[in-house]
């Protein structure tokens, strides 16, 4: 075995696009480990720790590329930089013929754009955003990393110019019908959403769809907008964006629990406006939603037939805390029946953060205490995210496991290793996981995580031991990857799928405590 290097100096290329093709030429045969990146602080170090590294890797800047891999032979080597080349002229051929490499140019290319996307490191962004906000254009800020006082400066900046600014860690939007990031094929209508959440908006907005009704615009703010910090700053802008917009109806808004001075804030704008509207703060008061007027959403499912029902003019008769199927109690026991003795423990597995926190909200009242990397307990903290222990739902989008890789929306790669791993242990009966679709996302999230679905059944199988697998896929049929597609690729492997995120948590924590 030997490690071979290969480096271009000065020469940049999107960070995604080369942990893509770093899985790829994994693949190859005769390839044990390898590493196509940007010379970042974090790549050397990840190239340490996969003993790819030599001098002159040690003295790269974060504007130099480099390939390290460790073959079986010397000539594999030729095969690995055809390859690279390959994906990486793959990559340029996808994209537009002209790529401005500055925002100054990109204004100049594009004067009549309104509306700027940054992705940079942390440490980069926020002078881009502020460059950007002076130019009078909209922000949306998908970077993370950024600090809280760049954060606050941004966001008072662009109210004093009456723009928006969606970030940092603003993952998901769709602005007069353009999906931004990762964001589903929708029809346009007339729900408009203001959310600090990216997989709770696409929740949303995809039962939206299967009930008929589209949105007018969505608006993310990045998750820390509601923090005392922050105190909401863009959540109020685009509530009162939403107000004024003639084809906004209904008026949704969706986050974690603010803390109550954010939160009675916030209220009290949207209470100004003479829209109707729905709020969903996922665990939090339906009863401080009530007091201002507005429609509490209990779950991410809830809040979609409700903005529906007021859409339609119907009334609000209940709320959707059940099962919209009519099987689901029989599917349940049996299921139960199918278990050795000693299987009680739950394993959630999730791509997206906000569907993660639902999931822990919901067992929390059904299961009891469930241990998580995002717990709603302090106490309930997992000491090593390496292993699980007892019920477990993790987020595996969080910076403990994306460091160095792509969001598990985009590489499944982290899930997938995961998964076998819970597969190993005898206690444990159900896995549950999510399934994202839309733009930016995994093309074929299902078919990607199959062959590991059949290894980790076969792992149980030779003990004797038999494993649920429950779901639910957050997309349409419109989005690239096909729900009605991607459903059947699941359900022919025996995953059980529910119509929504809260549905499958509800399914799972009545087969959990039935086995308790």
């Amino acid at each position: 075995m030997s490690v071979k290097f290969l480096v271009k100096r000065n020469t940049y290329y999107d960070s995604v696009t080369l942990m893509i093709i770093t899985k790829e030429i994994r693949k190859i045969e005769g390839v044990n480990e390898g590493l196509v990146a940007m010379a970042t602080d974090l790549n050397k170090e990840l190239a340490r720790n996969l003993n790819l590294i030599n001098r002159e890797l040690e003295g790269l800047t974060p504007n130099d590329f480099f390939i390290a891999v460790n073959l079986d032979e010397d000539a594999i080597f030729e095969e690995v930089k055809e390859r690279v080349e390959e994906l990486l002229n793959k990559k340029k051929m996808d994209t537009e013929d002209y790529n401005p490499p500055t925002l100054d140019s990109a204004i100049k290319y594009m004067p009549d754009a309104n509306l700027v996307l940054i992705s940079l490191p942390g440490e980069y962004a926020a002078a881009e955003a502020k460059k950007a906000l002076l130019n009078d254009r909209h922000v949306m800020l998908f970077s993370d990393n950024v600090s809280i006082e760049d954060e606050v400066e941004l966001k008072k900046l662009a109210k004093t110019r009456g723009l928006l600014m969606m970030g940092p860690d603003c993952g998901t939007a769709i602005i007069n019908n353009v999906a931004l990031a990762f964001a589903n094929v929708l029809k346009k209508g007339p729900v408009g959403i203001v959310g600090a959440s990216g997989t709770g908006i696409q929740e949303v907005t995809v039962v939206l769809d299967r009930l008929g009704v589209g949105v007018s615009q969505v608006i993310g703010t990045g998750g820390r907008d509601l923090k005392a910090e922050v105190g909401g700053i863009m959540m109020i802008e685009g509530i009162r964006a939403l107000q004024q917009d003639p084809d906004t109806e209904v008026i949704v808004l969706i986050s974690k629990p603010p803390i109550p001075e954010v939160a009675e804030k916030v209220l009290c704008v949207l209470q100004e406006g003479n829209k109707q509207s729905v709020v969903c703060f996922v665990g939090g008061s339906p009863q401080m939603v009530e007091k201002y007027g507005a429609v509490p959403g209990l779950t991410l499912e809830d809040t979609a037939y409700k903005a529906a029902s007021l859409v339609k003019g119907e009334p609000i008769i209940r709320d959707i805390t059940d099962f919209t199927i009519n099987n689901a109690d029989e599917i349940v026991e049996a299921e139960v029946k199918k278990f050795k003795k000693g299987q009680k423990y739950l394993r959630a597995l999730y791509t997206g953060g906000t569907l993660c926190d639902e999931a822990l909200n919901i067992l929390s009242s059904s299961v009891g205490g469930v241990y998580s990397n995002i717990p709603l307990d302090p106490e309930l903290k997992l000491k090593d995210v390496r292993a699980s222990y007892k019920h477990t739902a993790l987020d595996l989008g969080e910076d403990e496991f994306t460091r160095g890789r792509p969001h598990p929306m985009i590489d499944p790669f982290v899930r997938q290793e995961r998964l076998v791993k819970e597969a190993e242990d005898g206690e444990v009966a159900v896995i549950l996981m999510d399934f994202v679709l839309g733009y930016g996302v995994h093309p074929d999230p299902a078919g990607e995580m199959i062959q590991y679905i059949k290894k980790a059944r076969e792992i149980a199988e030779k003990e004797g031991r038999y494993l649920c697998f429950v779901g639910s896929v957050c997309g349409t049929e419109a989005d690239p990857q096909n729900r009605a597609e991607q459903e059947a690729k699941l359900r022919k492997e025996g995953v059980i799928l529910m119509p929504s995120n809260a549905q499958a948590v509800r399914f799972v924590s009545e087969i959990i405590s039935r086995l308790e």
